[in-house]
């Protein structure tokens, strides 16, 4: 029996959620596992993992098979670092006290450059939402002065021989 640490997807359409199972290679995707060691949930950013480290290394050392997605996740949990620090452990290329504590100054740093990462991230987004007002230049109306009813005129009887002035203007209305 071939056994595979895989994806479980659940979650509505385009709405992804995973748990990260071990379970029978011949089983379905969404089917029988043997054991749930976490969850994945991709939408999130940056993505949230939850994985069960111990239990992720006892099967490892079991001969399940990840996926390339679990794979990744692993590897970004440390979960094969960790694997092969005690394989060197085996090896008694150094102790287990030594391999742990490299374990714990990686892990250490990981988690620097994690947080790191997200605060900038933050940065980015806040930096996006400022809301700058647009300006935009309007024509200012003409500040008119105060118009004074000017006195009419008279109107002069208008010969017929004579040309009107070029000088008058038709009053506008």
């Amino acid at each position: 029996m071939a056994v595979k640490m895989r994806l479980q997807r659940h979650g509505s359409k385009k709405r992804p959620f995973y748990f990260i199972v071990v379970a029978d290679g011949r089983a379905p995707r969404d089917g029988k596992f043997i054991q749930k060691i976490g969850t994945y949930n991709p939408l999130t950013v940056p993505a949230t993992i939850q994985l069960d480290r111990q239990k992720a290394l006892e099967w490892l050392n079991k001969g399940a098979q990840p996926t390339d997605t679990v794979h990744r996740i692993l590897s970004f949990k440390g979960v094969l670092y960790l694997k092969h620090l005690l394989r060197g452990v085996k090896l008694n290329l150094f102790d287990e006290a030594t391999a742990m504590a490299k374990f714990q100054t990686w892990f250490a740093e990981h988690e620097a450059n994690i947080a790191s990462k997200n605060d900038d991230h933050k940065k980015a987004q806040a930096a996006k939402k400022v809301y700058v007002p647009v300006v935009k230049k309007v024509a200012e109306p003409i500040a008119e002065a105060p118009v004074a009813e000017a006195p009419v005129a008279e109107a002069e009887p208008v010969v017929a021989d004579e040309a009107p002035a070029a000088e008058e203007t038709p009053a506008a209305e």
